[in-house]
C-alpha cells in the first residue's frame, strides 16, 4: 500500500470521527492535526445533538466491517462502558443497515445461474437481520423446509482489504516507532486477524464449520447447531435450517419464560471449555447477536448458535499449556504458572521463575473465591500486560481468538448471572480433560491411531542407515579410514536398532502396567528392560569415542 493511500485512508477515518462529533478521539491520535479544524468546520455540527453512544455506533458503521466488529466486542464489556453506550453498540451485532433487496436477488441469481423463483419456494425480500459482512433472509425450500439464507455484502472484499492494509501499516509503524509495541507483536496479530476475516468471507467454509460443530454436539442438551443445506450453499451464499429461540440479550423475555439463569450461565462456560479442550474447535464469535436460547424446558435451557464464520483451534501443545495454566491458577500454584510460561517459550528462558511467580501472584490472588460480579477483568488484564512488559512476555497471535472469546464469555456471564463463579465452573471440566489426557488407556488409543504413520517411519529406518553407511564409505579417502568409518557406522546402526527396540519395550511396559494387565510385574520388567536397552548402546558409543 502506498503512503499516499494510507494517508488518505487515515484522513478519511479522522474526518468520519469529526463528522460525528468525536473530535477528542482525533486529537488523541496526534495524527493529521492540521486537518482537525478543517474537519470541525464541515462536519461536527451534523451529529452534535445525538447521544454519544449513537454517534459512536454510526461512526463505526460508516467506517466499515472491521470497525463494526471492534464495536461488537466492546458492546459485551458493560463493566468498562457506560450502559447507554453498551446498549447502542449492541445494535451493531445484527442491526447494521441492510443492502437493498435488488442486490440480494442479484447475488442469488449470479451464484446459482437461475432466477430466485427456480431456487426457493419462497424468498423474503426484506432481511431478518444485517451484520457487518452479511445479512440473512427468510426463505422456504421447494421441499417445504423453513430456512434462512445468508448473503455476503456487495463489495465487502474490497472494503476489508483496504482496512487490513491500513492495519498492517499501523502495526509496522507501531513496531518501528514504539519499542513497547514490539513484544505485543502487532504485525503478527494483524496477520492472524486478516486470515480470520478472509475465512469469514467464504460462506462454504462457514457451512463446513457449522457441520463439524453440529457433529460435535449432536447428542448434547447444551447446544443446538442448525442443519446446513449444502445444495443451496455457495462461497457467497449459505442456507441453513431456520431455528427459533429467545435472543440471549432479551433478559426480560428469558425471565418471563422462567429460565434458570444460573444453569444457563454455567452451561455457557461448559460449552466453551468443552469446545476448546475436548473438541479443539470453538465458536469464536460468541457475541449476543449470535446466541439464542431454547426454553422449551426452562430449567434446562439450551443454547442455539448461529454465524460460524469465525472458529478457533489450538495446537496440542497450546492446549496442554493452557490447561496447565488454568488449573494452576485454580489451585493457587503460581510457581507452576511461572514455570509453564518459561517452558512454553512465552517468556524468555533466562527469566527468573521466582520473580515471575511473585508478579503473577500479585495479579491473580485477588480473584480467588470471589463471584464474577466482583472481579474487574479490565484491571487484571491491565496488570497482566504490565507484567508482560516487565518480563518481555510476547503476545501469542494464535491465542488472540481464544482471548477474544473469553472476553465475550465474561460479558455474557455478567448479563445472565452476575454471581457466576467462572473458575469453579470450569475447574472440573479441565481436571477431567487432563486426567483423560494422561490416562494410559487414552494414550494407548492415541498411539494406535497414529500407528500407520509410526510404522511407515520404522520401516524407513533400515534404508536410512544403509544410505548413511554408503555416504560415509564414499567420503572415506583410503582403506584404513574406510574400515574405521565402516566400524563406526556399524556401531551407530546397531545403537539405533537397540534404541528403537528399547523404546518399543519401554512403551509396551508402560501400557501393560498402566492398564493393570495381569501379571502387572511384567509391565515393570518391560519398562526396566527398555531403559537398559536404550542406555546400553550409548555406553558402547561413549567407549568407542574414548578409544579413538
Amino acid at each position: 500500500m502506498t503512503k499516499i493511500r494510507l494517508a488518505l485512508r487515515l484522513l478519511a477515518i479522522q474526518r468520519t470521527l469529526m463528522k460525528h462529533g468525536l473530535g477528542e478521539v482525533v486529537r488523541a491520535t496526534h495524527l493529521f492535526r492540521p486537518f482537525v479544524r478543517i474537519g470541525r468546520l464541515g462536519f461536527r455540527r451534523a451529529e452534535q445533538g445525538a447521544p454519544l453512544g449513537v454517534r459512536i455506533r454510526v461512526a463505526l458503521e460508516e467506517l466499515g466491517p472491521i470497525f463494526v466488529k471492534f464495536g461488537q466486542v466492546l458492546s459485551t464489556r458493560r463493566d468498562v462502558l457506560p450502559v447507554d453506550i453498551a446498549d447502542e453498540l449492541a445494535k451493531l451485532q445484527d442491526r447494521v443497515p441492510p443492502f437493498s433487496p435488488e442486490e440480494a436477488l442479484e447475488i442469488l441469481e449470479r451464484a446459482f445461474g437461475e432466477s430466485v423463483e427456480m431456487i426457493f419456494g419462497t424468498f423474503e425480500r426484506e432481511p431478518l437481520a444485517a451484520a457487518s459482512v452479511a445479512q440473512v433472509h427468510a426463505a422456504k425450500l421447494k421441499t417445504g423446509e423453513d430456512v434462512v439464507v445468508k448473503l455476503l455484502r456487495p463489495g465487502v472484499h474490497g472494503k476489508i482489504k483496504r482496512d487490513i492494509e491500513v492495519l498492517h501499516a499501523l502495526a509496522n509503524m507501531a513496531e518501528r516507532f514504539w519499542p513497547a509495541a514490539r513484544q505485543l507483536r502487532p504485525a503478527e496479530i494483524v496477520a492472524e486477524f486478516e486470515k480470520t476475516l478472509l475465512h469469514e468471507l467464504d460462506l462454504t467454509r462457514e457451512a463446513a464449520n457449522a457441520s463439524q460443530l453440529k457433529r460435535n454436539f449432536n447428542d448434547s442438551d447444551l447446544l443446538y447447531i442448525p442443519e446446513i443445506y449444502w445444495d443451496y450453499c455457495r462461497p457467497e451464499v449459505l442456507t441453513m435450517e431456520r431455528v427459533s429461540g429467545i435472543s440471549i440479550r432479551d433478559i426480560d423475555a428469558l425471565r418471563a419464560a422462567g429460565t434458570n439463569f444460573q444453569r444457563l450461565a454455567e452451561n455457557g462456560v461448559e460449552i466453551f471449555f468443552t469446545q476448546v479442550f475436548r473438541h479443539n474447535l470453538f465458536h469464536a464469535d460468541m457475541h449476543p447477536g449470535n446466541i439464542f436460547v431454547d426454553v422449551t424446558d426452562p430449567e434446562k435451557p439450551r443454547y442455539i448458535a448461529v454465524d460460524f464464520g469465525i472458529v478457533g483451534t489450538l495446537s496440542r501443545t497450546d492446549q496442554t499449556y493452557l490447561a496447565g495454566n488454568f488449573l494452576a491458577f485454580f489451585q493457587g500454584d503460581y510457581r507452576r504458572v511461572a514455570k509453564l510460561h518459561v517452558d512454553s517459550g512465552w517468556v524468555p528462558g533466562h527469566t527468573r521463575v521466582d520473580e515471575l511467580e511473585s508478579a503473577v501472584r500479585a495479579v491473580c490472588e485477588p480473584i480467588f473465591d470471589r463471584p464474577l460480579k466482583d472481579i474487574s477483568f479490565g484491571l487484571i488484564l491491565l496488570r497482566l500486560f504490565q507484567t508482560a512488559r516487565q518480563f518481555e512476555m510476547e503476545v501469542q497471535p494464535q491465542l488472540v481468538l481464544l482471548q477474544k472469546t473469553l472476553l465475550n464469555i465474561e460479558g455474557l456471564g455478567r448479563q445472565l448471572y452476575p454471581e457466576l463463579d467462572l473458575w469453579a465452573t470450569a475447574q472440573p471440566i479441565l481436571e477431567e480433560w487432563t486426567k483423560e489426557r494422561t490416562n494410559p488407556r487414552a494414550q494407548l488409543m492415541r498411539f494406535l491411531s497414529s500407528w500407520p504413520e509410526i510404522s511407515e517411519d520404522i520401516l524407513a529406518l533400515p534404508g536410512l542407515f544403509r544410505r548413511a553407511l554408503e555416504n560415509a564409505a564414499q567420503d572415506a579417502p583410503n582403506g584404513q579410514e574406510l574400515a574405521a568409518h565402516a566400524s563406526e557406522n556399524s556401531m551407530i546402526a546397531n545403537a539405533g536398532t537397540w534404541t528403537i527396540c528399547g523404546a518399543a519395550l519401554l512403551m509396551t511396559g508402560v501400557f501393560w502396567a498402566g492398564l493393570e494387565i495381569a501379571p502387572v510385574w511384567v509391565g515393570f520388567v518391560g519398562v526396566a528392560s527398555g531403559i537398559v536397552l536404550m542406555l546400553w548402546p550409548r555406553r558402547k558409543l561413549k567407549k568407542g569415542d574414548d578409544t579413538t
